[in-house]
């Protein structure tokens, strides 16, 4: 696999504000502390501050969560990165995403690459500390409708179901349904979905037969324990509404900035969770509703409850970064174009809580050229960087670049214009208010031409009807209905036809390149 880069600034894909927090101009310096470079982790590791105890506990919850493993080789065995954690000199690298069902988009599988290739450059430069890639799972997110399908050679799959609330409880045995429509055999997913008892244990298991052996952890944040560590901020955002008022504060300044901020936040930034529920806590003149439900606390009963069952208390986006760096050893958070914007919509919050804010690093983005689409791409004297225009100037620079006629007129345009400025003299010498005739005239015939060279395009791309046609397969193979090849296909559709397609992506990326990486198939 060759690989190429490409800024990402050329792609046309990411916000203003992503950009310029990578080119780290000044106007977004105080919305992040360190930023990413292999000489910041040391100070990053000196700002973060996690106790013995808390190592303990989270190393003790992944344990239980990974006995619950179907894999005899894991059951009853250390997980060595595990245990790891409970030592002072291991610190974690963390992504998150929802659980999109089949792994869901290619890139969630970059996410993982880049926190797995970040903790070997990390261990290569600084041996005497240990550092866990951490999964994230997103086990507490209720949005099913964005993790309910995949794209698999051009086909969607979805899955149907009367299920509801946390999707990392779901039972994901119901997916035997979507895996009769796939012609492909995954026994992998097989394995996973059919002998799991929640979505959360399948996502676990087939990231680990995946990735297992490089390292990763994937955690599950749902849970008692965990959420005990975290459950004096929760009575805080309870009482005192704490998030919403710093993060305003912040997302205001970021806007007068001229910046368009991804997120907003509630004036209490939790939800309620039971099994099949997650419904937002909202605070009323004698106590707290649930709403959609017919819960209603009064402030003595929810901090009991809160006391008692704190698991039931799940952060939303403003809040969840809060919880991830309460309960991990974590330096850095790998995410994607919007995520780390609303990471820098926070750091107040973390300011606020003397919580370490992490380094947030840009995960791998990249296009995967199959060797077809390359040879195409070749032939048509294109290069791969040229396809991530639009459409209209994709084929405008096609027909452009290989017709053998002059489709402007810039020439004609010169002769012309300067006989309407002879014209618009002389008419001025008879009358000066015919000025206003003229200048309409020729505003006349300058639109006049620009419909005459766009016809002009139109009969030559379809005299090129041929390479026209070649180019347009090209940019929909990569970008399917217009969308980035990494947010639309799913890693099996590379996968299934070269078993080694997650090797070459861990030896080719390089988490510390913030590009748009090209990688054709030779």
């Amino acid at each position: 696999m060759e690989c190429q880069y490409v800024p990402l600034s050329a792609t046309g894909q990411f916000s203003s504000l992503f950009l310029d927090y990578l080119n780290q101009h000044s106007a977004v310096k105080p919305f992040y502390g360190e930023f990413p470079t292999l000489d910041a982790f040391p100070r990053q590791i000196k700002q973060k501050q996690f106790s013995d105890q808390n190592r303990n506990i989270l190393a003790d919850v992944l344990t239980r969560q990974y006995a619950r493993l179907n894999n005899p080789a894991v059951a009853g065995q250390t997980v060595p990165a595990i245990d790891a954690l409970r030592q002072p000199n291991t610190f974690a690298v963390t992504t998150g995403h929802q659980l999109n069902i089949f792994t869901g988009p290619l890139y969630i599988m970059y996410k993982i690459v880049t926190i797995l290739n970040l903790a070997k450059k990390l261990k290569e430069a600084y041996p005497d500390y240990n550092f866990v890639p951490v999964y994230w799972m997103a086990s507490e997110d209720h949005d099913f409708a964005e993790i309910n399908h995949f794209r698999l050679f051009g086909r969607t799959h979805s899955w149907e179901t009367e299920q509801r609330g946390a999707v990392g409880r779901m039972n994901p045995r119901e997916l035997a349904d979507v895996l009769k429509t796939i012609p492909e055999k995954l026994p992998l997913f097989e394995e996973a979905y059919l002998n799991h008892d929640s979505l959360a244990d399948a996502v676990r298991f087939y990231m680990h037969e995946l990735f297992g052996a490089e390292g990763l952890i994937c955690l599950d944040a749902d849970d008692a324990a965990l959420k005990r560590i975290f459950s004096p901020i929760i009575r805080d955002e309870l009482l005192q509404q704490t998030t919403s008022a710093l993060v305003n504060k912040t997302t205001e300044t970021l806007n007068e900035l001229g910046y368009k901020t991804p997120i907003s936040p509630r004036d209490i930034n939790l939800f309620y969770l039971l099994d099949g529920l997650r419904e937002r806590i909202t605070r009323t003149d004698d106590g707290y509703d649930v709403l959609n439900t017919k819960l209603r606390f009064t402030e003595a009963e929810l901090l009991a409850e809160l006391e008692q069952n704190p698991e039931r208390f799940s952060p939303n986006v403003v809040m969840r970064p809060l919880y991830q760096e309460t309960i991990l050893p974590n330096l850095a958070y790998i995410g994607g174009p919007s995520e780390v914007p609303y990471w820098l919509q926070l750091k107040a919050e973390f300011d606020h809580y003397k919580l370490a804010f992490p380094m947030l690093m840009p995960r791998n983005f990249a296009l995967y050229v199959p060797r077809v689409a390359a040879r195409r791409i070749n032939k048509l004297g294109l290069t791969v960087t040229d396809m991530f225009q639009d459409v209209v100037a994709l084929k405008r620079a096609y027909v452009e670049h290989h017709t053998e006629h002059s489709l402007k007129f810039d020439a004609e345009n010169k002769v012309v214009n300067k006989a309407l400025a002879t014209i618009l003299q002389k008419a001025q010498l008879v009358d000066p208010t015919l000025e206003k005739a003229v200048l309409a005239e020729t505003k006349r015939f300058a639109n006049a031409v620009v419909r005459l060279e766009k016809k002009m395009r139109r009969a030559e791309e379809h005299n090129q009807e041929t390479g026209v046609r070649q180019l347009l397969a090209v940019k929909e193979e990569l970008f399917p209905s217009g969308t980035p090849q990494e947010r639309a296909d799913n890693f099996l559709t590379f996968y299934l036809n070269d078993p080694t397609f997650l090797q070459k992506l861990l030896a080719n990326f390089d988490p510390l390149k913030f590009q748009m990486q090209v990688c054709l198939e030779s």
